[in-house]
């Protein structure tokens, strides 16, 4: 494994190529989960939130023939603490694929002086907004200075978050740049969201109980009590 940080400022580090996902075919050597690929790339860049949510994406892309960089930018999670094991278990997960990793930088501070006057918004409203536009901006922009044309998300497979906002967020950073595209994809449809459940439990992944930002977990603490 190769790892150094990049002239973006970014951490990124290089397995050997992706192993043949062949026995996780059916039986017909098709697909489970059929895909349309932007663009017919063979190689995206995938943001991710956390393993739980990238393992069926990955699994799924990997099958239809495509190639993840599966990029970790989350400023938004909060402890640190929390940041920190999320990401371990994101490469834990890609190491055991041999995909490349690139790691963004973690700035809570930065994140929070976006969302300032936000604080009271409920979950899937302005705040969460301003969240996916800065996540996704930042990866669209590592993206295209790596030489992607295709880059995707995994916010798209929370049944927690509002897709409409997310679609709008990946495609407002898109269009920032010539001959780029968001991958629109509803990663929760086709039997995605029961593969992600079984996958949860094959790699006995950390599945964290609230989005990650400190406002997520008030919400969740609050429920707790009730």
């Amino acid at each position: 494994m190769i790892s150094g940080r990049d002239s973006c400022g970014y951490v990124s580090t290089h397995n050997s190529p992706a192993q043949n996902r062949s026995e996780e075919l059916e039986e017909n050597g098709m697909p489970r989960f059929p895909l349309a690929v932007p663009g017919g790339a063979g190689e995206v860049l995938l943001h991710a939130c956390c393993a739980p949510c990238s393992g069926a994406i990955v699994e799924c892309m990997l099958e239809n023939g495509v190639r993840p960089t599966v990029f970790y930018f989350n400023p938004n999670i909060c402890p640190q603490a929390e940041y920190e094991r999320r990401k371990a278990e994101s490469i834990r997960h890609v190491e055991s694929l041999g995909l490349p990793f690139a790691d963004g930088d973690y700035d809570h501070d930065a994140w929070r002086r976006q969302v300032r006057g936000l604080e009271q918004e409920p979950e899937r409203g302005a705040r969460c907004m301003v969240c996916f536009r800065m996540r996704l901006s930042v990866a669209a922009q590592y993206a295209h200075a790596h030489g992607f044309t295709v880059f995707a998300t995994t916010l798209a497979s929370s049944r927690w978050k509002d897709l409409r906002q997310i679609n709008q967020a990946g495609c407002e950073a898109a269009a920032s740049f010539s001959g780029f595209t968001f991958w629109e994809q509803n990663w929760r449809k086709g039997g995605l969201s029961e593969r992600r459940n079984a996958l949860i439990k094959q790699y006995g992944f950390y599945n964290q109980t609230y989005c990650g930002c400190e406002f997520g977990l008030r919400k969740r603490l609050i429920a707790s009590t009730m």
